[in-house]
Parts: C-alpha cells; structure tokens; sequence
C-alpha cells in the first residue's frame, strides 16, 4: 500500500535530504530509520532532493507500507514519535500505486528568505542577511526569469541531467513581519538553481542577468546561502 508523506525540516544541521553512504546524518537517512524501526523496509523517494543546510515545510516522498499498518494516524503519531525535533511528519495519506513523488509532481515552490540589517544568533540559520534591498527593482529583475529558459548557466557544474530547460510559472517577492521573501514555483528546479538566481539578483543588474540566462554573456556568480531556502510545496 503506497503512502505520501509531507513532511517539514530544519536542514541545519543535515547533509541535505538525500540518503548517502558516507554518513547516516540526513533527512532522509533518519526518516528511513524511523521507519525501519516501525518495521517498514523501503527506500524513500522525494519529490527532490534539498542541499545541506536548505529546509522544507512541504517536502513530499512516497513509501510503501505493510498491509499491518493500516492506520495512518497511528502511523503518523509512530513516525514523530521515532524522529527528532527537526524532522516532522506533516501528513499521510494512501494514494495510487501508480504515484510517484518525483515523477508525479506537476509543480514546485521554494521561498527564499531575506532580511535587510542585523542579524541575530536564532534566526540566523533560518535566513540570508543582506546589507541593502531595492524592492522595486528585485521585482523588475525576478520577472526576467519566468517562461521556459535553459539555465545551463544557473546550476550546479558537474550535475547529470538529461535537459537544463525549465519553465518558471512564477517569480515575485514581498514583505512579510520585517522580511523579504522570494518565490519560485516552476515545473522543476536544477541542483542550486534557487540559489544562483538568488545570488545573481543580489549582485548582478537587470541587463547582465539576462546576458546570463541568454549565455551572451557569462558572469560569476556566487550562490546565495542555503540557510535562506525553503522547500514550500509540491503540486500533483
């Protein structure tokens, strides 16, 4: 019987969400052994995979479960009972065997949080500090990323993929209790795409973007931290 979770974290201190050999300290690494010691021996699947650092308030991913394990809200309650405070189960839910949390997903949004001035030692993992912020004109620039671009030149080197083009449906930002967000929603994001467009919104002009996402031009650009990020949702 095929369940999704969504589930929400604190990636501040895990090596991203993706199981790896070299470590056990990952979102997905814990949530599998919280299920494992429930008896259910299945290897997760996300609807994507978030870096070190980055966290989620709506990550989805799909595990199949017993026929014991029937009851969902005792389930749950089993889940966040065997995992840590950063690690939460949100919700369950039966869906079709034929789901699949990748690629089943229609949509995706992240936010990205901003504060202008001085930080502070508690929210400091949870957002990007900036000097200064024009929010007029973080708007002109975050419009010349939706519709469908390749953002060969917005992703990580090195990451295997069959095609670099995607498709933004929406990019805006606005202030919220003394905050910036940024939000993204696209049929599907490269390895730190996110945090590229953040960095080059933050350091490059409107023209030099668009040279960017054009490849008329190329600029460095450094990545905006992941402590910033949020996973938001996922749309099936």
């Amino acid at each position: 019987m095929r369940v999704a979770a969504t589930i929400a974290y604190d990636g501040t201190d895990y090596f991203g969400s993706q199981v790896q050999s070299e470590t056990k300290q990952t979102i997905f690494g814990i949530f599998e052994a919280a299920l494992s010691s429930l008896g259910i021996e299945f290897r997760v699947v996300a609807s994507g995979r978030t870096d070190r650092g980055v966290h989620a308030t709506g990550q989805v991913c799909h595990f199949d479960a017993p026929p014991h394990w029937n009851d969902l809200k005792r389930l749950k309650r089993a889940l966040n009972h065997k995992l840590p405070s950063a690690i939460h189960v949100r919700s369950l839910k039966w869906v079709d065997e034929e789901f699949h949390a990748r690629y089943s997903a229609k949509k995706r949004t992240y936010r990205y949080i901003l504060k202008v001035g001085e930080s502070n030692p508690f929210e400091a993992p949870y957002v990007s500090l900036v000097s200064s912020l024009d929010l007029q004109v973080l708007q002109e620039k975050m419009q010349l990323f939706i519709g469908e671009h390749d953002f060969v030149h917005f992703m990580k080197q090195g990451s295997q993929i069959q095609s670099s083009v995607r498709t933004i449906y929406s990019a805006f930002a606005y202030k919220h209790k003394g905050y910036v967000i940024l939000h993204f929603s696209a049929n599907g994001f490269l390895r730190s795409q996110i945090r590229l467009m953040v960095g080059a919104l933050l350091a490059l002009d409107k023209n030099s973007i668009k040279e960017q996402l054009e490849g008329s031009k190329i600029h460095k650009i450094k990545p905006a931290t992941s402590n910033g990020l949020y996973l938001a949702k996922i749309k099936y």
